[in-house]
């Protein structure tokens, strides 16, 4: 599988709830040092526009989330707690700012790399969270605003697995426990069981 396997902008062109859980069994792809690095999906988070008051852009447009605001299959790559960087990828309409956040991915290529970036912890460890996976394919602000639909930019999601609806688990999404309800306990977290994701990386 290659860069003809790229999902295109199409994908993400949509309504972002639909994106957060159609993009759980995807390959997240990043090359470095000319070398494929990648995982499959299995977490994200939803953040839905102006009216989410989880979300980013709940304040309006400003330069720190201006990509938002931009076209779908863009990345969205911030900086916070002043240590960490998060990926998400831009979905729907222009100026309309929704996002995915990518919170986890199962590794399968490149994991010399992926040890090397992530330092001696153990390897269950290593992208299991948005914060992890980023310093684990050295994601960091000069992927901000990214076109991921193109392999130009060493960083791109591809088509890989089907995950079954019944696989699937959903809950409120994490770290936002100052935001008032309903936004609070919005079931928009996707991701599937620890179990299943050693199953699938066994095939893979």
């Amino acid at each position: 599988m290659g860069e003809s396997n790229i999902i295109s902008s199409e994908f993400y062109d949509r309504q972002v709830i639909e994106v957060a859980r159609d993009l759980l069994g995807k390959r997240l792809v990043r090359v470095l040092y000319g070398v494929r690095v990648s995982g499959i999906i299995s977490e994200t988070e939803a953040y839905d526009g102006m009216q989410d008051l989880a979300c980013h852009a709940r304040v309006g447009k400003t330069k720190r989330n201006a990509v938002m605001f931009g076209n779908a299959g863009r990345a969205y790559v911030y900086f916070t707690y002043g240590m960490h960087w998060c990926l998400n990828i831009v979905t729907g309409p222009k100026d309309y700012p929704a996002a995915v956040l990518i919170r986890a991915i199962q590794p399968q290529e490149g994991l010399e790399i992926i040890e090397m970036s992530r330092g001696m912890i153990a390897r269950k460890n290593w992208t299991n969270g948005p914060a992890k996976l980023t310093q684990a394919l050295q994601i960091n602000q000069l992927q901000n605003g990214l076109d991921i639909t193109r392999p130009d930019g060493n960083l791109w999601i591809e088509s890989s697995l089907v995950i079954n609806e019944n696989d699937v688990k959903t809950g409120p999404r994490i770290g936002i426990a100052n935001t008032p309800k309903p936004w609070r306990s919005m079931p928009w977290r996707f991701w599937f069981e620890a179990t299943q994701q050693a199953g699938l990386e066994q095939k893979l």
